[in-house]
């Protein structure tokens, strides 16, 4: 049994949910920053920096989505992955060094979204 078909599932979703995030983000910067518990913690708000974050990852998602349309695009996956996992990493750093405002929200909506992103972005042997 392959997990393909699991995979390019799982890729959508988060393809969809990380766009949904990035346009929120980018249509309604302080709406969002006040949406997210804990978020107020990290520093105060940046319209231009929640922008820029919108915007990668309205990328990422579009390499979910690639991925799961067109599983030989693999190669774009690993790269929206790749921003994924340096934004898990910095939330990682954040709650080992307790600036975290809310570690259930790092874990959740950042965390293990960027590993199921890696999974997903690995190909199969019939992706090449």
């Amino acid at each position: 049994m392959t997990l393909e078909p699991i995979k390019r599932v799982v890729a959508i979703a988060l393809g969809i949910g990380s766009a949904a995030n990035g346009a929120f983000m980018l249509a309604a910067p302080p709406l969002w920053y006040d949406s997210v518990p804990g978020l107020a913690h990290t520093g105060p708000f940046n319209a231009h920096f929640v922008s820029d974050i919108g915007v990668a990852y309205l990328v990422a998602s579009l390499a979910l989505i690639a991925r799961a349309w067109r599983p030989r695009y693999w190669p774009a996956a690993v790269a929206g992955a790749a921003f994924m996992v340096g934004h898990a990493i910095i939330h990682v750093l954040d709650i080992a060094s307790e600036r975290t405002g809310n570690v259930t929200v790092d874990v959740g909506l950042v965390i293990v979204p960027a590993l199921l992103a890696v999974w997903t972005a690995i190909p199969g042997k019939t992706d090449t």
